[in-house]
């Protein structure tokens, strides 16, 4: 098998991260889909990361059909609606990732192509977006960590190793990426989240016993779940589930969505935990709080109260 077309949906932090890695290797064989304005847009102004202008071939969802490789890096409250145009690019042979944080967005888009399509992925990246410009810290950025949901190696992983390899797309094959997939999970409930109700930096977590205290909470939730499910997460000094060596003035997705005023994934974090929580009977109170408290943070910044 053979990786010669691929299509990304999304063109934000992650997304970006495949078109700059890419487009050297595929050239017009990499291709962004957008529609409408948003075409028109990328098309016209494509997009700035770590300060260089990229220009994009930019495709609709039909234009797109048959693609070898595609790559879903929206964001998760725009998933759902993102669905038809999954269906119009997947065709019998396409291999589909799902670049998304959280732990249901394989379930998702799997139910609504079929599940045989899917490899599972999640991603490590240090970034931050302004507007239309992106940065990203290739020294601190893991990249992608992928693997067959059965835990095998099979032709399609290692066309997907061989598409990266020679590119600045940094990746690792995982021999048990649900699991993989938790431990990033439990770290951005327990890290994303707090600092985002407490507007502060990465270094609350070592300042504060408190910061600390709330962010154990919240992974401890997690674990429970996810020992409900059969996987355990609870290796507290798995790599997977540590952040990398970033800074202390580090701000994270959640807290800079709110610091943008945009709305945040906390559907993807808590949400989920709440709803996979009343489904096993396991309480999640942390969760709970920090689900509402961001919401009003988000009601805040919407302007429906001072």
């Amino acid at each position: 098998m053979n990786i010669e077309t691929v299509a990304i949906m999304g063109a934000g932090a992650v997304g970006s991260y495949f078109i700059t890695g890419l487009i050297p290797k595929l050239g017009d064989h990499l291709m962004v889909i957008a529609e409408g304005e948003r075409k028109e847009r990328l098309t016209k102004e494509g997009i700035i990361v770590n300060h260089e202008n990229w220009k994009l071939n930019v495709k609709t969802p039909e234009e797109a059909r048959g693609a070898d490789l595609l790559l879903i890096a929206t964001k998760y409250g725009a998933l759902k609606e993102s669905l038809p145009a999954v269906e119009k690019i997947v065709d019998d042979h396409t291999v589909v990732m799902s670049l998304l944080n959280g732990v249901d967005s394989e379930e998702i888009i799997g139910e609504r192509i079929g599940k045989q399509h899917m490899v599972y992925s999640m991603m490590k990246i240090a970034s931050e977006r302004d507007g239309n410009s992106i940065v990203y810290d290739p020294s601190v950025t893991q990249g992608v960590f992928f693997g067959e949901a059965e835990r095998k190696r099979s032709e399609r992983v290692e066309a997907i190793a061989a598409l990266f390899e020679g590119t600045d797309i940094r990746y690792t094959i995982c021999s048990d990426i649900i699991r993989d997939i938790w431990f990033k999970y439990a770290l951005n409930v327990s890290k994303n989240l707090p600092q985002a109700v407490l507007n502060c930096s990465f270094a609350g977590y070592s300042a504060s016993e408190h910061v600390a205290f709330i962010s154990q909470k919240l992974r401890d939730e997690v674990v429970a779940v996810a020992a409900a499910k059969g996987i355990d997460i609870s290796d507290e000094d798995n790599t997977l589930g540590k952040n990398s060596a970033i800074s202390g003035a580090a701000r994270f997705s959640t807290l800079q969505d709110l610091d943008a005023k945009r709305h945040t994934e906390i559907d993807m974090f808590s949400g989920a935990m709440i709803r996979m929580g009343q489904e096993l009977g396991i309480p999640t109170p942390y969760n709970e709080y920090t689900y509402h408290a961001i919401k009003a943070l988000e009601e805040k910044n919407d302007g429906l109260f001072f």
